[in-house]
């Protein structure tokens, strides 16, 4: 058994042990953790929220040398390779918090030319179009230049209405690309019907409605507003002379009539393109001329019309431009004094359709039975 310890020696041990005990211990702040990266990196990365009110600032470098300038602003056709070394380092070196780096700043592309305005209101390209084996359209080259009044005649079943129908997207063509204003009528159909107005042959019109509703009908099909379909019925009604006729039934209408309240329904949404199939036919002079007068307007204004007629005369007589179709093909296209080469149109087409021939052959008609 040890002696006992003296007092004295006991009470200098518990001495030591409390000052020991009451020496505070330094916790390494969580900013002075030792690490391989540089420390600016580490301050880019906020250090983590402890609770402290206090926190020391975790020491950083100073850089070898002062802070880049911002750099100068490269010419369009300047190489980014070839500026100086110390230039094209600086953008790789951290970057202190609360400091941008600097951008480099290139002179923005000249912005490409927009493109100009097709200068061919309706091309037509190897159209075709097939019934049975039996070409109705065989390869037709068309081009029309806005703002002309062009017309299209040929005989009973020599084309006109399927070239018209795929003209306008309503007969999908067998061959061919048909553009208008520049866009292809069956790759960019909604932007390209957009453009026209159309007048097919033998249309049905919903007769059970008054000519009014009619027309606020035509106009709400093409995304028009209310007040402007008011304020463009009231000005077509006006210009086809069909003002005080608009509360009646379409199906009351007369021929002319009829072609009147339907050419208007084409027009209502402002087309640039307007293709009429017989737009005169069954029509009285008089509905025939305020026609004509309000087409003449239209193309004065840039607007382009197609039409196909049986009357040779009022063709010739309205019409810039013609092309003379026969059996599914063109045999004569363009200005009009080109294609009439000094004589009257019918008396040019007879001659291209082969009228003159057949009746040369019918000899027998020269003897009468009795």
């Amino acid at each position: 058994m040890d002696p006992p310890r003296p007092e004295a020696a006991v009470v200098a041990e518990l001495e030591a042990a409390t000052l020991t005990l009451e020496k505070p211990v330094e916790a390494p702040e969580p900013d002075t953790i030792e690490t391989d990266a540089a420390p600016e990196a580490l301050v880019e990365k906020p250090a983590p929220k402890t609770g402290r009110t206090k926190k020391k600032a975790a020491p950083r470098q100073e850089p070898d040398a002062a802070p880049a300038e911002p750099e100068e602003v490269a010419p369009a056709d300047a190489d980014v390779a070839s500026e100086a070394p110390e230039t094209a380092e600086a953008p790789t070196r951290p970057t202190p918090r609360g400091k941008r780096r600097p951008v480099r700043v290139t002179a923005p592309e000249s912005p490409a030319a927009a493109p100009a305005t097709p200068e061919v209101a309706l091309s037509v390209e190897g159209l075709s179009k097939y019934f049975g084996g039996a070409a109705a359209v065989d390869a037709i080259d068309l081009e029309v230049a806005p703002g002309a009044f062009f017309g299209i005649v040929g005989p009973n079943g020599a084309g006109k209405t399927t070239t018209l129908s795929m003209i306008t997207g309503l007969l999908r063509p067998d061959a061919g690309i048909v553009r208008v204003f520049g866009l292809d009528v069956w790759q960019n159909a909604q932007l390209a019907k957009r453009m026209i107005g159309v007048l097919p042959d033998r249309l049905r019109l919903f007769d059970r409605l008054t000519g009014a509703e009619f027309l606020y009908h035509a106009g709400a099909l093409r995304g028009l507003d209310r007040a402007t379909i008011a304020q463009r019925s009231a000005d077509l009604s006006a210009a086809f002379g069909l003002e005080h006729s608009l509360h009646r039934l379409v199906s009351d209408y007369s021929a002319g009539m009829t072609k009147k309240i339907a050419i208007a329904a084409a027009m209502i949404h402002a087309p640039r393109l307007l293709v009429l199939d017989e737009p005169f036919e069954s029509v009285d002079p008089v509905s025939a001329a305020i026609v004509i007068d309000v087409l003449k307007r239209f193309t004065a204004a840039g607007g382009t019309v197609i039409l196909s007629s049986h009357s040779m005369e009022l063709t010739e007589r309205v019409c810039d431009g013609v092309a003379i179709i026969a059996e599914g093909a063109v045999l004569a296209a363009g200005p009009l004094a080109e294609v009439l080469e000094g004589r009257s149109l019918e008396e040019r087409f007879v001659e291209l359709a082969g009228g003159e021939a057949a009746v040369e052959d019918m000899e027998w008609l020269q003897n009468f039975s009795d």
